[in-house]
């Protein structure tokens, strides 16, 4: 038996050679296209006895499985990019007729979205404070105890606290007029995109990056003004530089903006 994973919704029309060839998808299956409403959704068969309810709660729980089927479902969905809406990965369906019923269902919403999308793609953009340039900046700023108006004490141990609250007080400026800058420079992409949004900043274990990240920002942007969109990234970049590291990834599918209306069934 099996069950079917959704990986994207696009318009239905004459030409069907987008999608005779995809990538593998996440069972290592080979996707193919189901139709209802004058929509089609790229859909692959995957077997339940791996993805249920239960065994999917299992895998998500391991790295590399994880991994590896995210992988795989990005892929599938890149393939498409520029005609489809990608829907999130883990939409499991017991049929075909189920995402049949889906499209029928919610055609106009879905038409709605793919509107929204056409001709564009995702862009992202990540900001962090450079805890080594920003500290190389300040450090010939002075010591505690050093300067007019400083409170002087020979006492060492009077000497390391107050060296450490001036270094304390020197990082928490920093990152507050990077977090400062950080908010700029979401504004103004903002400015450029059709859409915007912000994710939570990523922990260091996920970025392997150990400075604080202070913007992850998603822009749509339409092809039209993609070059403009790089140029101001890069204006930007050397701008706020150089406290606060700015860094462009994409295009990606509009992961951020996909709107459709599913849900997996196949408890």
């Amino acid at each position: 038996m099996t069950y079917t994973w959704l990986y994207a919704v696009a318009p239905a029309g004459p030409d069907a050679s987008p999608w005779q060839v995809l990538p593998e998808g996440v069972a290592d299956e080979h996707p193919g296209t189901v139709e209802a409403a004058d929509l089609l959704a790229v859909v692959g068969p995957v077997p339940d006895a791996d993805f249920d309810t239960d065994a999917l709660q299992r895998h998500l729980g391991d790295p590399q499985w994880l991994e590896r089927a995210v992988r795989a479902h990005h892929r599938v969905v890149s393939a498409t990019v520029g005609r489809a809406l990608p829907v999130r990965f883990g939409t499991v369906y017991r049929d075909e007729d189920r995402v049949r019923a889906l499209l029928t269902a919610h055609a106009d919403e879905i038409r709605t979205a793919l509107a929204g999308i056409a001709d564009r793609t995702e862009w992202g953009v990540k900001a962090y404070l450079d805890r080594a340039r920003s500290d190389g900046e300040t450090d010939g700023a002075g010591e505690a105890g050093d300067g007019p108006g400083r409170p002087s004490d020979d006492r060492p141990g009077t000497a390391y606290l107050l060296r450490r609250r001036t270094a304390r007080d020197r990082a928490e400026r920093a990152l507050a007029d990077a977090a400062g800058q950080a908010r700029q420079v979401h504004l103004a992409l903002s400015d450029l995109a059709d859409r915007s949004t912000e994710h939570p900043p990523q922990p260091a274990e996920a970025t392997g990056v150990r400075d604080p990240m202070l913007l992850n920002g998603a822009y749509l942007v339409h092809r039209a003004r993609e070059a403009e969109f790089a140029r101001a990234v890069a204006g930007l970049r050397e701008r706020h530089g150089p406290a606060l590291r700015v860094e462009l990834t994409g295009p990606w599918p509009p992961y951020s903006f996909a709107g459709l209306p599913t849900g997996g069934d196949a408890g």
